[in-house]
C-alpha cells in the first residue's frame, strides 16, 4: 500500500448539504485544514500552516470519510469512550447516534466509516502531517526559536495521536507490553508491522521528552496550541498508565503549576457550561467561534438539550443515579445534573424544524429528564459557538493525588485531593481514608469531576476493574435505552477497536491473524 494513498487528506471543504433540513449550511463553516502533498515546506510559515490545520482538525467534521453526525473530532471519541463506561445513561434511542457505542457494537466493527476506521484515519493523518513537518523543520528558514517551537509542538501532536491509537486499539500498558500495538511511523515512509505496546509507548515518551526540551522556556500562550503545560499533562497521563507513580505525580504537578496560570474554577465558573477556553482551569482546548461551529455534528448537539440538537430529541445524556447519589448536597458538582425532569425552552437557533425520515420534529421546548446533565452548555443562546475542552488542571490534581496514594505518600495525596475537592465542596475531608480506600476515593472523585470528559473507558482498562453498570431506577436499563451490555470482565476484547478492514486488505504485511479479537 502506498503511503501517500493511505494517508490522503480526508478533510472536507465547501460541502453544501446536511442530512437534515435546516437553512444554515454548517458544513461550509468547517475550518480549512487540508494539506497539499505538493506543498513546498521551505519556511517556518509553511510548516505553521500544516500545524494550524492539524490543530483545527481536532474539531473538524467528517475527517476519515464518515459524514455521520457523530464524527466531529476528538470530542466525538471522548463521547463514545464515556458511553462505554458506567456513569452515562442514554435516555432513549433518539436519532441513533452513539447508541451502538453505548451497546458495545461500534468498536467491534472494521468496516469503512466505522468508529475504528475513522479513528485510524484521523490519527494517522495527524501523524503523517507532523512527520512532514519533522522531516524538514531543522533545515527550513526561520529563527532557531521558531523552529524549536514548531518542532516541539509537532512532536507533541504526534505523541497525542499515538496515545489515543494505542489506547483504542489495545488493552492498557501494564501487563500487555508485548502484545501487538499499532504501526509506528516516524518519517515519510510506511512501516507496515504492528509494533508492540511497549514500542508504541516508548515512541510516545521519546516524543514527549524531546518536545519538553524544545518547548522549555518558549512562550506558547494560545491554549489551542501545544504548550509546555500540555506536554507535562500528557507525560502525566502516560506515566499513570505505565504505573510510574513518581513521574506521574511530578508531571501532573508541573502541568498546573508551571507559569501559575491554571487556577481551579470558582463554583460560579463550574456552572458556566464548560464551553469557554478562557476558563483559567483549561490547559488545552479548541476555540470554536460560531462561524466554525459544526452545529448538529457537534459535542454540544449531543449533550445540551437547550440547543435543540440531538440531546433535545431523545438522546439525552444522564448521570447514573448511582454516581449522582455519591455527590453530597452542597457540592457544586451536584448542581450540574437535574434530580427531576424539567422543560427547557428552546434556544431559538433554528429557523426550520428538524426533519428525519419524513418525520418533522419541531422543538419549541425540550424535555430534560431526571438526572440529565447541564454541565456542558452552549454559552450564548441562539448561537453555536462553544469551545471544546481537551485538558484542564483538575485532571492533573487527580492524577497527582492518585499517583501519590499508590506510591505510599498518603499525606501528600490527601493534601492534593482536598485542595481540589474543597473548591467544589468546602466541607470535604479526606482524613478518614487510607490504603485501598484512599485510592478508591480518588477514583470516585475522578468519576465525578471528569464526568463526560472522555476518560471512562481508558480508566476501566487501566484499573483492571472491568465493566459493571449499575441497574435499577435511575440507572442503566428500562425505562431508558437498553444498553444490552451491563458487565464485561477485565481486559475484555470488546474494549478494543478493530483494525480497519481496508488496512488489512491493502497492507501486505498484515493478515487476518493480526486483527484484534
Amino acid at each position: 500500500m502506498k503511503y501517500n494513498n493511505f494517508f490522503k487528506s480526508f478533510f472536507i471543504l465547501g460541502l453544501t448539504t446536511v442530512l437534515f433540513s435546516c437553512k444554515k449550511d454548517y458544513l461550509d463553516q468547517t475550518p480549512s485544514n487540508a494539506v497539499s502533498q505538493g506543498q513546498l515546506l521551505s519556511t517556518v510559515e509553511d510548516s505553521k500552516g500544516i500545524l494550524n490545520g492539524a490543530i483545527q482538525s481536532l474539531f473538524a467534521f467528517a475527517v476519515g470519510g464518515s459524514t455521520g453526525h457523530d464524527n466531529y473530532g476528538q470530542k466525538s471519541f471522548d463521547c463514545a469512550s464515556d458511553l462505554m463506561g458506567t456513569d452515562i445513561v442514554v435516555n432513549s434511542a433518539g436519532f441513533g447516534w452513539y447508541n451502538r457505542d453505548y451497546q458495545y457494537v461500534n468498536w467491534g466493527l472494521a468496516t469503512n466509516n466505522s468508529r475504528s476506521d475513522v479513528a485510524w484515519t484521523r490519527y494517522y493523518d495527524l501523524i503523517k502531517r507532523m512527520n512532514n513537518i519533522l522531516d524538514v523543520v531543522d533545515n527550513i528558514s526561520g529563527s532557531q526559536v521558531e523552529r524549536e517551537t514548531l518542532k516541539g509542538q509537532a512532536l507533541g501532536i504526534r505523541a497525542y495521536a499515538y496515545y489515543y491509537l494505542i489506547n483504542y486499539m489495545q488493552q492498557t500498558y501494564k501487563g500487555n507490553e508485548t502484545k501487538p500495538g499499532v504501526p509506528i511511523y516516524t518519517e515519510s515512509k510506511l512501516l507496515t508491522s504492528r509494533n508492540t505496546v511497549a514500542d508504541v509507548y516508548a515512541q510516545i515518551v521519546s516524543d514527549l521528552k524531546n518536545a519538553e526540551t524544545l518547548l522549555s522556556n518558549k512562550t506558547v500562550t494560545d491554549k489551542t496550541n501545544i504548550s509546555i503545560n500540555v506536554i507535562y499533562g500528557f507525560r502525566a497521563r502516560v506515566a499513570l498508565l505505565m504505573n510510574d507513580w513518581k513521574l506521574a505525580a511530578d508531571y501532573a504537578n508541573k502541568a498546573y503549576t508551571a507559569g501559575g496560570t491554571f487556577q481551579l474554577m470558582t463554583p460560579a465558573l463550574y456552572k458556566d457550561g464548560f464551553a469557554r477556553i478562557s476558563n483559567p482551569e483549561w490547559i488545552w482546548g479548541s476555540l470554536i467561534p460560531t462561524a466554525q461551529a459544526t452545529i448538529y455534528a457537534s459535542f454540544f448537539s449531543h449533550f445540551d438539550v437547550s440547543t435543540g440538537g440531538y440531546a433535545a430529541l431523545g438522546g439525552q445524556k444522564k448521570i447514573s443515579k448511582d454516581l449522582y447519589d455519591a455527590i453530597p448536597v452542597g457540592d457544586v458538582r451536584k448542581t450540574v445534573f437535574q434530580q427531576t425532569a424539567a422543560l427547557t425552552p428552546a434556544a431559538g437557533i433554528y429557523t426550520d424544524p428538524v426533519k428525519q425520515g419524513g418525520t418533522i420534529y419541531a422543538a419549541p421546548s425540550s424535555l430534560s429528564p431526571a438526572y440529565n446533565q447541564v454541565k456542558f452548555r452552549v454559552p450564548v443562546a441562539g448561537t453555536w459557538g462553544a469551545d471544546y475542552l481537551l485538558m484542564r488542571s483538575a485532571e492533573m490534581y487527580l492524577i497527582e493525588a492518585e499517583a501519590k496514594a499508590r506510591d505510599g505518600n498518603e499525606a501528600g495525596a490527601k493534601t492534593v485531593l482536598e485542595t481540589l475537592i474543597k473548591t467544589r465542596y468546602p466541607a470535604y475531608s479526606a482524613a478518614s481514608f487510607s490504603g485501598v480506600a484512599l485510592v478508591n476515593e480518588i477514583l470516585l472523585q475522578r468519576r465525578i469531576e471528569l464526568w463526560g470528559e472522555g476518560f471512562s473507558l481508558i480508566d476501566i482498562k487501566r484499573t483492571n476493574r472491568g465493566l459493571n453498570r449499575p441497574t435499577g431506577a435511575g440507572n442503566h436499563g428500562t425505562p431508558n435505552l437498553d444498553p444490552v451490555v451491563f458487565t464485561q470482565p477485565d481486559a475484555s476484547p470488546r474494549f478494543l477497536m478493530r483494525i480497519p478492514q481496508r488496512e488489512l486488505d491493502n497492507n501486505a504485511s498484515l493478515t487476518a491473524a493480526d486483527q484484534n479479537p
